[in-house]
């Protein structure tokens, strides 16, 4: 089936819009290399060519940690999100050859890294290969983009849904106001971030929209997430594929699809920082 007729009219109609250059900042994204390249050299008050991202800061958040398995205790833990308690934070799926989520998403966030440095922006993530053990607890995983005063923040994912579940979505902040949680100044941004993500993401992996979640919009809206639900910028999280599906698994343990995750990813980033 062509990837077009997976796709609801609104993506759709989302991705033309910005393909087009509706979408302002995007447009640049995906316009020509020399427009890039214009664009990218506009100079700043010191004389030199200023980057496209320059003084805006992302926060990386890679999902689970690959040592989660060995601290139970210390994961296991609850805490508060706001809106209830949930535990600190949990180990994720693998596929079937035990390719660890914990590991896809270290992958793909070092390869965002470099290339949102590449167009200028400070790059933080919320914990790397080098430490720490375990974790972080999802209110830390938050805490670190409130923090760093992030102009976005993005949670990487990869699903454990049932074999031919297959697909991405973009995880969307709802209205959160109890105990330390208050989402209503985010929801609006996190949308448009969300929104240029997903559009991007589909454009340049052709992974097709989750038809298990979200209706087939490739956009979820959820309360119960501690990284969501604490988080004082705007958030999302994204579920690249299903690891437990065969056709999904086969491309998220290819290295070449990765780095297409990762540009996905981060030309949806670039598009709603430009426009911010």
């Amino acid at each position: 089936m062509a990837l077009a007729a997976l796709v609801p009219g609104a993506l759709i109609g989302w991705l033309a819009y910005e393909t087009v250059g509706g979408g302002g900042g995007h447009a640049g994204a995906a316009s020509s290399p020399s427009a890039r390249a214009s664009a990218s050299a506009s100079s700043g008050a010191d004389g030199k060519a200023a980057a496209p991202l320059d003084g805006k800061v992302v926060v990386i958040d890679p999902g689970h940690n690959p040592d989660n398995f060995r601290h139970p205790a210390e994961i296991n833990r609850k805490v508060d999100i706001g809106s209830n308690r949930k535990e600190c934070d949990t180990t994720g799926t693998a596929t079937d050859d035990g390719y660890a989520e914990a590991s896809f998403t270290l992958d793909v966030a070092h390869r965002l890294r470099t290339l949102l440095e590449g167009q200028g922006a400070t790059v933080r993530l919320t914990h790397d290969d080098k430490g720490p053990a375990w974790g972080p607890c999802v209110t830390e995983r938050a805490a670190i983009g409130n923090r760093a005063h992030a102009d976005a923040a993005i949670s990487i994912h990869a699903d454990g849904a049932p074999v031919g579940d297959r697909g991405f979505h973009v995880i969307l902040p709802g209205a959160v106001h109890a105990g330390a949680a208050d989402t209503r100044p985010i929801v609006a941004p996190s949308r448009d971030l969300g929104k240029r993500v997903a559009a991007s993401f589909l454009r340049v992996t052709g992974e097709p929209p989750s038809n298990y979640i979200g209706h087939g919009t490739a956009l979820d809206t959820r309360t119960d997430l501690g990284g969501l639900n604490l988080s004082t910028v705007p958030k999302v999280f994204i579920e690249c594929g299903n690891m437990r599906d065969t056709k999904d698994a086969a491309l998220l343990t290819s290295g070449t699809w990765r780095q297409k995750a990762a540009q996905g990813i981060s030309e949806g980033i670039v598009s709603f920082l430009r426009e911010s």
